[in-house]
């Protein structure tokens, strides 16, 4: 009896639980905005310029709507019968109907008064339909129009989601796209297809779209298989794959390694202590300019007004983060004035991080990942063709960029080189439908457009490299089928004279 009452412990984890804990990254939805926060009791919140607190949302279960009442307290949604009486009475058109600003009865003042009473955005809603002289004279579409507009400015009415790849990607996509490189949700769910991610693999990724790819990618692979993160600078920006909420499971498989020790890898002339002098010019940034992670964090509080969650460049510093938010009492050995303690933190972090750069490095030593993702603000063309090295023959690869010119070049770039087969250049086009009864149309704003992916799989090329015999026979044939054959001279037939 014991195995079978302790068999639903495990189900809380990810993604199988559906109640909202405490601690846990939400996304709160109204109309089409979203906005990513971290659930703690007595924080406010502040939406679509309205302030609440997310403690009552504790317990409920995903996809509930709550109300915003006075005190900035959330309260469920009661689902009522819509009154099907009222909205029946119509009219044909609306040709008579003029919009002068006199139909309303009541004033800003009446508004503002009852607001003040404490009346609920249903009633007030309800309020001024009963007071619009031309409400009933309106065809039930612009009926429901204006109630639809009414009920968006004065119910306050906010549904908590559950993270998501779609959903994160149209909440950056549409406040912020500058973040993520301007990348549309649709091209993400294409770089997902083309490039294979699925449970069990090895992929690396290189990518500056605030951790909304790496994100994505492990979502997709459910905390099975192994992620390498390439990352320039001094670390990885995961601000957007924090907003997932991923258990501490699934960052087992993550690795991270310095874009700039690349080619030495490629070389091989990489080494242990190649890495060992950066957590030296990190301690002494930090002990001259004040720590790392409090400038991280400033800069985040400034960039992240999308998403309210503790960015985070490293795993340690994840798991420092659950520990603060776990434990109420716990304290930075720096606040504590124990400067030594602190010392020993920073240098235990230090020795995590090279220890797992080594695993990384490790990894990609063995050349044989199962598929690679580009999509950074950089020129893709050198930074695809020496990552192109560790990938194995046979193995997706996609990369995505803002514009089409320089894919352009990676593509002339990938021909000359060779080792790739089936290179593709796309561009996805997106167009949103209204599906309303009597009334489906294309939405009159499109998106312009959300990138370009040139993908492709690797080949072995080894053949022609180590048979030099081969190569220029090969080449010699080549040299005879481009060479254009001589004019024939005709023969001029031979005159009696």
């Amino acid at each position: 009896m014991e195995s079978s009452e302790d068999q639903p412990g495990p189900q809380p984890q990810y993604p199988g639980n559906h109640c909202i804990r405490d601690g846990d990254f939400v996304v709160l939805k109204r109309e089409d905005v979203f906005k990513a926060v971290q659930v703690q009791r007595r924080k406010k919140v502040t939406f679509e310029k309205q302030w609440f607190y997310l403690d009552n949302i504790i317990g409920h279960s995903y996809g509930t709507t709550f109300e915003v009442t006075n005190g900035g307290s959330l309260q469920p949604k009661k689902k009522k019968e819509e009154p099907t009486s009222e909205t029946k009475e119509a009219g044909t058109d609306n040709r008579n109907i003029i919009d002068d600003g006199k139909s309303q009865k009541l004033t800003q003042e009446d508004i503002k008064a009852l607001k003040d009473k404490g009346i609920k955005g249903e009633e007030i809603v309800q309020q001024l339909i009963e007071n619009s002289t031309t409400f009933r004279d309106k065809t039930e579409f612009a009926q429901d129009k204006y109630i639809k507009k009414k009920k968006k400015k004065y119910e306050a009415m906010i549904t908590v989601v559950k993270p998501s790849t779609r959903i994160l990607s149209v909440m950056y996509y549409a406040r912020e796209p500058g973040k993520i490189n301007h990348m549309r949700y649709d091209t993400l769910a294409q770089m997902l297809t083309l490039g294979n991610i699925r449970a069990g693999n090895k992929m690396i990724v290189m990518e500056t779209c605030a951790g909304l790819v790496l994100g994505a990618m492990m979502e997709r692979m459910g905390g099975f298989g192994s992620i390498i993160q390439l990352y320039p600078g001094g670390g990885p920006v995961r601000a957007a794959t924090a907003c997932f909420g991923f258990p501490k499971s699934f960052l087992s498989g993550l690795y991270e390694f310095p874009l700039n020790k690349v080619d030495s890898l490629l070389n091989g002339t990489f080494s242990a202590e190649m890495l060992s002098s950066e957590p030296k010019d990190i301690a002494s940034v930090e002990e001259s300019n004040g720590t790392l992670e409090e400038k991280q964090t400033s800069e985040q509080e400034n960039e992240d007004s999308i998403a309210e969650a503790p960015e985070s460049n490293h795993p340690e510093e994840q798991e420092r983060m659950e520990i603060v938010s776990q434990d109420p009492d716990y304290k930075e050995p720096k606040e504590s004035g124990s400067k030594k303690d602190y010392i020993q933190e920073k240098q235990r972090r230090q020795e995590e991080q090279k220890k797992r750069h080594l695993e990384a490095a490790a990894l990609l030593s063995e050349r044989n990942a199962d598929g690679l993702i580009v999509a950074s603000r950089f020129h893709p063309t050198p930074l695809l063709l020496s990552l192109l090295d560790f990938v194995a023959p046979s193995r997706p690869f996609v990369v995505y960029c803002q514009y089409k010119e320089p894919l352009l070049e990676c593509y002339t770039k990938l021909r000359e080189r060779g080792g790739v087969i089936n290179l593709r250049l796309s561009e996805t086009w997106l167009r949103n439908y209204q599906v309303l009864p009597d009334r489906s149309h294309p939405k009159l704003l499109m998106s312009g457009g959300g990138g370009y992916l040139l993908s492709g799989f690797t080949v072995a090329m080894d053949n022609l490299k180590a048979d030099p015999s081969l190569k220029s026979s090969t080449s010699t044939l080549e040299s005879h089928k481009t060479e254009e054959p001589a004019a024939k001279k005709r023969k001029c037939p031979e005159s009696d004279s």
